[in-house]
């Protein structure tokens, strides 16, 4: 029985391991050295050396042959597709971005609450020519920048709030927009705007010159799921037009609160105690 469990911690290890270089690699999205992800991670670079091989055979991780480094293939992006697909989240919640995004005339973004990472899932485009917002795409949103994160940071409490902006780099040198929220007083007094106003703001934070507003999605038992955010030009976005974009995203994430399809996927990411 000792002999068994000790195998067993080993296995488990080796599966924490695993998952922890991919979801490294995927927020990353980049080509990473050895080096590094053994660093970032606190692993034994031997270690994390035999991980990537298996990683890399199973077609997980590919390896660029001229500098080493190693990447994310393409193979978990098409599994999540195929798991979009499935959860029919197309079909059911895209006619309401489109909407969005035509009413808006501005890019539209939703993003589903999984894991405790707030991932972008699904788009809708609605400007068009020279007026179309050239935006970064965060493969996991930064939550104290992030209109998206604020609003869902504005729906737990202040301690578990300040515990997750902490974690994703508050206070922290980052390479993000010239009006990054640094401090803890500045950040607990934005949860506060926002969870005052019912969505969130972001002015040239996660990245210059460009805005974002925010609505939280909760499904009718009270649980947030995720969040719809309207992406533009931060010159666009005057103390009106934000006002505007507010309303329409709250209600627009109203809507697909009601026919949202991930809840089993995000049903036990809100934990407890973490409630306002």
């Amino acid at each position: 029985m000792e002999w068994y469990s000790t195998q067993m911690k080993v296995v488990n290890s080796l599966i924490e391991n695993c998952f922890a270089i991919i979801e490294l690699l995927a927020t990353e999205a980049q080509s990473m050295r050895l080096s590094d992800l053994a660093d970032r991670l606190e692993l034994q670079r031997s270690g994390a050396h035999r991980v990537l091989t298996t990683l890399v055979g199973l077609g997980w991780v590919e390896q660029d042959d001229a500098t080493d480094f190693y990447r994310l293939s393409l193979k978990l992006p098409a599994i999540g597709y195929r798991f979009m697909q499935a959860a029919s989240l197309p079909d059911v919640l895209q006619p309401v971005l489109d909407r969005l995004a035509r009413s808006s005339r501005e890019l539209i973004r939703l993003a589903a609450l999984v894991s405790e990472n707030l991932t972008t899932v699904a788009h809708a485009q609605g400007a068009q020519g020279s007026l179309i917002c050239r935006s970064r795409t965060f493969p996991v949103l930064p939550l104290h920048v992030s209109a998206s994160g604020k609003v869902w940071l504005a729906t737990l409490s202040r301690e578990a709030a300040l515990k997750r902006a902490l974690e994703a780099g508050l206070g922290k040198p980052g390479s993000y927009g010239p009006r990054e929220i640094k401090t803890v007083d500045e950040f607990m007094s934005e949860l506060d705007r926002t969870a005052a106003r019912g969505y969130g703001i972001a002015l040239e934070e996660a990245e210059e010159a460009i805005g974002a507003v925010a609505a939280p999605i909760v499904t009718t038992s009270g649980q947030f799921v995720g969040s719809l955010a309207i992406v533009a030009p931060a010159f666009r976005l005057n103390e009106a037009r934000l006002e505007e974009l507010g309303a329409q995203a709250k209600a627009s994430a109203a809507e697909l609160a009601l026919v949202w399809p991930l809840r089993s996927v995000a049903g036990s990411d809100s934990g407890e105690g973490d409630a306002a």
